[in-house]
């Protein structure tokens, strides 16, 4: 019988593996340049392809040595990063890429205009003839460039703003910090500046009326706000009465012995919902009301959240999209190996220790703390254990690649738009193929309709779309994907009877 653990961790697998073939398929002809890029891409998946390779093969890497691999993979990552920007000024690499460029030119059919990025919910490719600019605006937004700054070629109309084709003449984070404070000075707040990249990654600016912004919730989606989040409590007390053993809506007399692990997970849930708050308002950004997620399995399933104005770069949305699950991931792991040293043969909830195999990374540190004890057929643990454990199984589903969702964020961010979108149909591709090996799982079906009809689109582009975050971001970022992984994904039966996780 095919296990939820064997077919995601094989799907993984075939993934990461073809992912770093293509790689290297694609750069092998930029020789040094293209070796160093394709390693420092390879050298962040290692700790992914050893551990779970390992699991496939019936091994099992302790959680100090996957630490330790981290460790090492991004220590590489960052001097191989530095490696790669000192090849890049080779001429010779300088002349192989604008061949390149030239060769996916050429295979653009003429009729294709030359945006696809999207700013708001328009795609830059339905780009009209007539410009709505008034002559007075577009003349002084014309005279924001120059050559020491973006050099422009060509004006095409979209929307009610105007694409301008050029070439770039500086760093993008301080060209477009000039051309703003130009555009600012020239027509006021009217209008927004977007530095994005068309199909053949050449920088485009793209100049929106201010009317174009995101807008604040209306009065029906902050009444719906409210609703979820009463029908989230409602699911939580519901969730940890059954934990308890009992119907809590037959038994609400009962609620002092639910309403602890209910503030448990509220909790994590606050914690979360402030992670992104406060980095959003450190960086100036308007984060509206979280829409939470009710649920009868576990109580809560985090929240959705919407950005109300736009972000100044890639940087900020790394940054706020990981702030939610950092805060809430550190404070859930802090409850869950507190709970477990609290936890003592008679005294707590009794539950079977097979439920120690739903998660690596909840067996492996059960295992490392809990010794022996964790292979017995019972075990009786600390209710912290419990909420420790919703805690980073929230994060974790929100730390999906996909869409909307913190970890589509987090890789729109570090990898652009285009990688971005892959992610999300891999992401729901593995959630269907689960869910089909496993039709009684309704978490999985939950997660399949919410990303597929709900989440699936990305965040808008940033103001300056070009300039990536660092390599420190992009480790982080790999680091939290890596951890959301080991927390979703079970063990399998035989590897954990092994390891002696599970009576």
């Amino acid at each position: 019988m095919i296990t939820a653990a064997n077919t995601t961790t094989i799907a993984l697998l075939t993934i990461s593996l073809g992912i770093l073939g293509w790689g290297y398929y694609r750069n092998r002809d930029l020789g040094k340049f293209g070796t160093l890029s394709w390693l420092q891409s390879a050298v962040l998946m290692v700790p992914w392809l050893l551990s779970f390779g390992a699991l496939v093969a019936g091994f099992y890497i302790n959680l100090a040595g996957i630490l330790l691999l981290l460790v090492i993979s991004t220590c590489l990552y960052i001097w191989l990063g530095t490696q790669v920007r000192l090849a890049a000024q080779d001429p010779e690499i300088a002349v192989k890429l604008a061949e390149r460029l030239r060769d996916r030119q050429s295979k653009m059919p003429i009729e294709q205009l030359p945006i696809t990025a999207e700013i708001g919910d328009r795609d830059l490719s339905s780009a009209m003839d007539v410009l709505a600019i008034p002559d007075a605006d577009l003349s002084g937004i014309k005279g924001i460039f120059g050559i020491d700054t973006f050099y422009a070629t060509e004006t095409l109309a979209y929307g009610q703003g105007a694409i301008f084709k050029g070439n770039l003449r500086g760093e993008a984070a301080a060209v477009h910090q000039r051309l703003t404070d130009k555009l600012a000075s020239k027509v006021g707040d009217k209008y927004r500046l977007f530095l994005v990249a068309d199909p053949e990654d050449r920088p485009v600016v793209v100049v929106l009326p201010s009317s174009s912004d995101p807008q604040p919730a209306t009065v029906g989606q902050q009444i719906l706000a409210v609703v979820m989040l009463i029908a989230t409590i409602a699911t939580s007390l519901e969730a940890m009465g059954v934990f308890l053993g009992f119907d809590f809506y037959e038994h609400t007399e009962r609620i002092r012995e639910v309403l602890p692990l209910a503030l448990g997970v509220w909790t994590i849930l606050i914690a979360h919902e402030m992670g992104h708050q406060v980095l959003a308002q450190r960086r100036h950004v308007k984060i509206g009301l979280p829409f939470f997620l009710p649920t009868g399995q576990i109580g809560a399933f985090g929240a959705i959240t919407r950005f109300e104005s736009l972000l100044p770069d890639r940087s900020t949305l790394f940054d706020i999209a990981l702030a939610g699950p950092a805060a809430g991931g550190i404070i859930s792991l802090m409850m869950l190996v507190v709970g477990l040293l609290l936890s003592q043969s008679g005294s707590g909830l009794e539950i079977p220790s097979q439920f120690l195999q739903g998660s690596i990374l909840v067996g492996s540190i059960a295992k490392i703390i809990l010794g022996e004890t964790a292979h017995q057929a019972t075990l009786s643990i600390h209710p912290l254990v419990i909420i420790g454990w919703l805690g980073l199984v929230i994060n974790a589903l929100n730390l999906m690649p996909a869409g909307q969702l913190d970890g589509g964020r987090i890789v729109q961010a570090i990898y652009g738009r285009k990688t971005a979108q892959r992610s999300t149909l891999v992401t729901l591709v593995i959630l269907g193929f689960v869910a089909f090996f496993n039709p009684a799982n309704l978490v999985i079906f939950y997660w399949l309709i919410l990303v597929g009809f709900l989440q699936r689109a990305l965040e808008r582009p940033s103001l300056d779309e070009i300039t990536e975050p660092n390599d420190t971001r992009a480790a982080l970022g790999l680091l939290a994907l890596f951890l959301m992984a080991a927390t979703i994904i079970p063990f399998s039966p035989e590897l954990a009877g092994r390891l002696g996780i599970g009576g």
